[in-house]
Parts: C-alpha cells; sequence; structure tokens
C-alpha cells in the first residue's frame, strides 16, 4: 500500500521533512507546479529531491486492467519520492500537481551532500522512511482482508495517530474523497460508501454534512 494524505486539520502543525533553510544552504530552489504539471514520469531515474511547500502532489501509476492506483498525496511540509534516490532504481510511478504548488527541488549531489554534512538530517529522512514502510507492511497484510471496515478503521487510525499526532480522545478529520479512500484501501466506491455508513452506526466514526470524523 502507501503512505497518503490530504490536507490535516489546520490546528495540527506539521513540521517539513527538512528545514528550508537547510534546503537553501545546499541550493534547494523553489519551483512552481501549475496544475497538470508531471514533477517525475513512472520509468525515469530520480534526479531532484522535493518538498512541497504550498499545493498538493499526487504520486500514482495504473494497474494492469489500467485503474489508476494511487501511491501518495503529499501537501504542505511533505517529501515525496525519495526511495529511488537511494537505489538508483527507476520511478514506479508518477508525480503530478493536483493544484497549483511550490515544491523545494534539491539536485540529488546536492542531496547527498547535505546528508553526509548534516547528520541530523540524515537522521530525519532514515526515520521517515521507516514510518513509511512500517505504513506499507501495516496495509500490505490489511489488503488481503476482505473487511473493508477493517481496512478503512486502519487507514484512518494511521493517518490521526501517526501523521496528524492527535490524542485518541480529539476528533480527526478525514480529508480524503471517497474516490481516494477507495484507491487508497483496494475497495471499491460504492464499498467505501457502505462501510463507511456501517462504521458510523456503529458508532466507530461520525459523518457530519457528508464529512469523516474519527
Amino acid at each position: 500500500m502507501r503512505f497518503a494524505r490530504k490536507k490535516v486539520n489546520s490546528s495540527v502543525k506539521i513540521n517539513p521533512m527538512i528545514d528550508p533553510n537547510i534546503l537553501q544552504t545546499y541550493n534547494g530552489q523553489k519551483k512552481t507546479f501549475s496544475k497538470g504539471d508531471l514533477l517525475f514520469r513512472e520509468g525515469h531515474a530520480a534526479q531532484y529531491y522535493f518538498q512541497v511547500v504550498s499545493g498538493e502532489i499526487k504520486m500514482y501509476n495504473f494497474n494492469d486492467e489500467g485503474k489508476e492506483f494511487i501511491q501518495g498525496i503529499f501537501t504542505e511540509n511533505d517529501s515525496f519520492g525519495e526511495p529511488p534516490l537511494f537505489n538508483k532504481k527507476l520511478y514506479l510511478t508518477n508525480a503530478v500537481a493536483t493544484e497549483q504548488s511550490v515544491v523545494w527541488v534539491l539536485t540529488k549531489a546536492d542531496f547527498f551532500q547535505m546528508m553526509e554534512s548534516e547528520h541530523e538530517v540524515a537522521l530525519s529522512v532514515c526515520l521517515r522512511l521507516s514510518d513509511r514502510l512500517y505504513y506499507k507492511s501495516i496495509m500490505a497484510m490489511e489488503i488481503s482482508s476482505e473487511d473493508a471496515e477493517h481496512r478503512l478503521l486502519r487507514l484512518f487510525d494511521f493517518l490521526k495517530d501517526d501523521v496528524a499526532h492527535l490524542d485518541k480522545h480529539q476528533k480527526y478529520h478525514i480529508t480524503l474523497t471517497r474516490q481516494e479512500l477507495a484507491d487508497l484501501t483496494g475497495l471499491r466506491v460504492e464499498t467505501v460508501i457502505r462501510a463507511v455508513k456501517s462504521l458510523e452506526k456503529k458508532k466507530a466514526v461520525s459523518i457530519v454534512d457528508r464529512k469523516i470524523f474519527r
């Protein structure tokens, strides 16, 4: 599965993967992408480190049946697409701006110079990648389950606990659309709608003006 987050509650402050001042020190540049612009393509070699300043970037590919498969949705302060920088493999996904976005872009050479010189940054990158790997492992197990409600709750709780870092007593607004929830859990949209309604009846989630809260 994949890491995903759409704009979390405005009261939640998400720290950037790498401090913008450090990125600037190592020749990072802010670039603006219009809606629909591709930042990289499946099958291409990784040349840059990316970190979102504003806007939204979607990573996706298509399965054998031509269905879009969302790998991640990244917003303010998120980084994305790092693994191919390390293992020298080609991108397995595409990355597209879903709205006008500003993104820090750092060349691969400058990225590794920074990693060698800034030990705290290197540790931060390793920790973030470990979190994503952990999430993917969890969701890989969940995808084998036929229980749609269980899959959705696992996703909701990951977003609430590990992304937004909210206390279990605080309500978390799930801002992903029903379609995105389907794409992220391997379910049909109709199944997601039925499962969410069932979870509401069980008081596992609440729905206010069609907005889902966990």
